[in-house]
């Protein structure tokens, strides 16, 4: 009698597992291989960050040492140091970020300051009043409260004066943004405590139930 041998279960999840693991061998790197090595691979993402970043951040980033990765940024720091160039690199709190060098304020002031005149959009003032309200607040937070990404209208508040930062999150360490002493000068106030009450401002309590339905339907 013949026998047959069972045929052999497909594994289902064999095929995701697979295009993941071609998916992470095509992303897969050597800093080596970059035309300015590590610190060239550094200055790629230091150029693109928001807020300040951890050299431990960066290492894993880069697949690299720690040890490797504090050394090529101080030697970043130092190079842009003495190349006198219009940017520096700095550490503040434990994390680098790229920054102007404080010689060339002048140039960037009056470059931030030929905009003032412009008008706020609505999606600027709309930003500006979260963080008047809720400051000290960080981005995330004030994404999350409008429900878009603000990196853009963020930038430009700070260009205009109207917002600064004013420390970090004790757990996240994201920067914290508060309204500075120009917003108040703009307004005509002389204190934050002279900002209008919002409660006059918010639909009662039945339109908000109202919504609420019509968000569930």
């Amino acid at each position: 009698m013949t026998t047959f041998e069972p045929s052999v279960p497909v594994d289902a999840e064999a095929a995701p597992v697979a295009e993941e693991a071609d998916r992470d061998d095509q992303l897969a790197f050597d800093v080596a291989d970059f035309p300015g090595g590590i610190h060239g691979a550094l200055e790629a993402i230091l150029m693109v960050v928001d807020e300040p970043v951890s050299a431990i951040v960066l290492a894993t980033a880069l697949e690299q040492p720690v040890d490797d990765v504090e050394v090529a940024l101080a030697e970043l720091e130092a190079g842009y140091e003495a190349s006198t160039r219009g940017f520096t690199l700095r550490e503040v709190g434990g994390a680098w970020r790229m920054y102007s060098r404080h010689e060339y304020a002048p140039v960037v002031e009056k470059f931030v300051l030929g905009g003032q005149q412009s008008r706020l959009t609505q999606a600027a003032l709309e930003t500006l009043a979260v963080i008047a309200y809720r400051q000290p607040v960080a981005r995330s937070r004030v994404s999350a409260i409008r429900g878009v990404n603000v990196d853009g209208v963020l930038r430009t508040l700070l260009s205009r004066g109207l917002i600064e930062e004013v420390g970090h999150d004790e757990e996240s360490t994201a920067i914290l943004y508060g309204t500075t002493s120009y917003f108040l000068e703009r307004l005509g106030l002389h204190s934050l405590e002279e900002l209008p009450a919002l409660a006059p401002y918010l639909p009662e309590i039945d339109v908000l139930d109202e919504i609420a339905e019509r968000g569930r339907g």
